[in-house]
């Protein structure tokens, strides 16, 4: 589960509510696909902007509809109360795995974020994935708390984000991490346009947002680079350069990939909670463009 492709799709809604319908043919693509695993409610699911009703019911149409892929949850929160609310609703539904993030207003110390794992982990009967991701949540993990957290037994992943530099650079931060953690602790890289070089240099997942809507895709560098073909992941990554182009001068993955599933019809208009708008006009013009250019399925 905390291998190969995990799949990160959108959570479609508007003002009015969740788009059920929509979100449940997200994932059916991802489970006819064959990837890994589906990360239901990870950043590229809003979960930070849904009510815990919402995260509940995206979380149990994401299980009913995955087939026999599985579903991992985040449960991420600013409250551990309400984490382990998350937690429980996530098990309750039949999730697989769960994915936390250290999400906070007020900024978090060392031995805060362990306990917050340490709690959460205590309530758990299936794996967790550490969430570092210090672009949402401002947290900046050591090496060393990751070594600490990782020993923790429900902990078996980490998803780390992306390294700055070339395949070697990449490789010498998973290489240093994994002299850290447990063996049977995975590592994911997350950053989609870092995934050919993560996964050649060692990491065990890709936790990825275009993999969320263009499963075939991701998987078609994910299997490169598992089959010990770096050369031939990295010549699909090089193809998807204009889409790293927009991921890089529009904020991120998120606009970008949900005015992708606008424009293809895979969701609705609006898709994403107000105050987050998908893109429009000239800059929605460029996205129509590089969807008509790439190879992306």
């Amino acid at each position: 589960m905390f291998s190969g492709l995990s799949a990160f799709p959108l959570t479609p809604m508007n003002e009015q509510g969740l788009q059920e319908r929509e979100f449940i043919r997200l994932v059916e693509h991802l489970a006819e696909a064959e990837v890994n695993s589906i990360g239901a409610l990870g950043s590229t699911g809003s979960y930070a902007y849904l009510s815990q009703a919402e995260r509940a019911r995206v979380t149990q149409l994401a299980v009913a509809s995955a087939d026999k892929v599985p579903v991992i949850v985040g449960i991420g929160a600013l409250r551990t109360r309400d984490v382990l609310i998350h937690a429980e609703n996530a098990q309750l539904a039949g999730a697989s795995g769960v994915l936390l993030a250290p999400v906070s207003y007020q900024t978090l110390t060392d031995d805060e974020v362990y306990g917050l794992y340490e709690t959460v982990g205590q309530s758990l009967s299936v794996p967790l994935c550490v969430y570092d991701n210090p672009g949402t949540t401002h947290f900046t993990f050591s090496d060393e708390l990751h070594g600490r957290i990782a020993q923790l037994p429900q902990v078996h992943s980490i998803k780390i984000p992306p390294v700055a530099g070339d395949q070697a650079a990449v490789r010498e931060r998973v290489e240093r991490l994994r002299a850290l953690i447990p063996g049977d602790v995975t590592i994911g890289i997350s950053g989609d346009p870092m995934a050919a070089a993560g996964l050649s240099a060692g990491c065990d997942a890709w936790y990825s947002v275009l993999g969320g809507l263009f499963p075939e895709t991701a998987l078609a560098i994910t299997r490169a680079a598992q089959a010990g073909e770096p050369d031939k992941a990295q010549a699909i990554n090089h193809e998807l350069e204009p889409l790293w182009a927009l991921y890089r001068d529009y904020g991120g993955s998120l606009r970008v990939v949900a005015t992708m599933a606008e424009i293809t019809g895979k969701v609705s208009q609006p898709c994403l909670p107000l105050p987050l708008k998908t893109l429009q006009g000239s800059d929605r013009d460029r996205v129509a463009e590089v969807i008509e250019k790439l190879p992306l399925h």
